[in-house]
């Protein structure tokens, strides 16, 4: 019974060595292979014997200017997709058209059914006549005519002709009376989301923000989804600017849906050795660096960091994506500046081995204490 305290220690300094692999701010080592001779995905991480090797990418100059064009090419693509000529307004079902027959005053009386003259809520359409769910307009002694997909010129010249067999050269013209025929949407950060009509003035992307009150102040103007035809574009409007392109030539087409996320919704996480761990929004203009990232989480810790193990975890597909950037080198700082990070990602900087020793003692003294109280007790 007295060897019981020596049994006690050996048992507690044994499990203390046993645990230091599990310790918390476990280290990802990255194989020590020449880096020039690596591919990007030549070194691999092994956290614990539950987690299958990752590829990792080592962060540097060169990497992040190619990430930057290709990021380059992907819009210039998009462009080629979204900009060009803006359409003619044709003549769709809902829409009111004002018809005017000179020298014959009794056709203005006939204003289509159910239209008055003083409309009785501001939603109401103007006077005249409305082009039906079919696309038919119905107008005295003309009958009913197709127009729908028709420009209102081409409409008069229909209607002129129609005319002609019970008028003497009738001189008719047809103007747009209100436009509801064809709409697009704005919604999330935009002070007014709601449907805009499309007129025979092109709308532009500039003008459906304007028109729905401006970006809203936690808009990430980055990151602006466009919905055309079932399919999802994103707009990254800093970048679009930056390529010279103008957003202005930019027009929205009928069912258009654009959608303006919020910041919040794009934020990355900073964990393991910074001063304030937590979340990182992007700037105003969307955009977020690993230096932003690690600036809003209170930079690193010197007094904890292993500033040579600064990882960035990018989910996504079967496994994540890891980069590795050993910010000991001045330039390394300036790599951090260029690459831009992506919503979901994953700042986590390690730990120095001293920082992961103590916390295993920390953990293991309640052990120990209670082995040499036992031992003192059977003693």
């Amino acid at each position: 019974m007295k060897h019981f305290p020596r049994t006690a220690m050996a048992i507690a300094l044994a499990a203390m060595l046993n645990a230091c692999a599990f310790a918390p701010g476990f280290r990802m080592p990255v194989s020590s292979g020449d880096a020039s001779n690596q591919s990007d995905a030549g070194a691999h991480i092994e956290a614990t014997a539950a987690t299958p090797a990752i590829p990792v990418t080592e962060l540097d100059l060169a990497l992040v200017k190619r990430y930057g064009e290709q990021r380059k090419s992907r819009q210039d693509q998009q462009a080629k997709q979204l900009f060009g000529a803006p359409g003619i307004y044709t003549v769709g079902a809902g829409d009111v058209l004002q018809i005017v027959v000179w020298d014959h005053p009794e056709f203005a009386a006939a204003l289509g059914s159910g239209q008055s003259q003083a409309p009785a809520k501001t939603s109401d359409p103007a006077a005249g006549f409305v082009v039906d769910q079919k696309g038919n307009l119905r107008f005295p002694y003309a009958g009913t005519l197709a127009v729908a997909g028709l420009r209102t010129d081409e409409i008069q010249q229909k209607l002129t002709a129609a005319l002609s067999t019970y008028l003497v050269k009738p001189q008719v013209t047809v103007r747009m009376a209100s436009y509801r025929a064809r709409q697009v949407y704005v919604d999330g950060q935009v002070h007014s989301p709601g449907a805009l009509s499309l007129t025979d003035v092109p709308l532009s992307f500039y003008d459906a923000i304007s028109r729905a009150g401006g970006f809203g102040d936690n808009a990430d103007q980055s990151d602006v989804v466009l919905v055309r035809g079932g399919a999802s574009h994103r707009i990254d409007l800093p970048q679009l600017l930056a390529q010279g392109l103008d957003p202005s030539k930019f027009y929205l087409k009928a069912g258009d849906l654009l959608r303006v996320t919020s910041r919040d919704d794009n934020i990355v996480y900073v964990m393991g050795e910074v001063n304030k761990p937590g979340s990182a929004a992007p700037r105003r203009d969307g955009h977020l660096s690993l230096a932003d990232a690690l600036a809003q989480a209170g930079s690193i810790n010197s007094n904890t960091a292993d500033t040579a193990q600064m990882f960035v975890i990018r989910p996504g597909g079967d496994a994540p994506q890891v980069f590795h950037l050993d910010s000991r080198s001045p330039v390394s700082m300036l790599v951090a500046n260029e690459f831009e990070l992506q919503p979901k990602d994953i700042v986590y900087v390690d730990g120095s081995g001293l920082v992961r020793f103590n916390r295993v003692i920390s953990l293991l003294m309640p052990l120990i204490s209670t082995g040499l109280t036992a031992g003192v007790i059977a003693k």
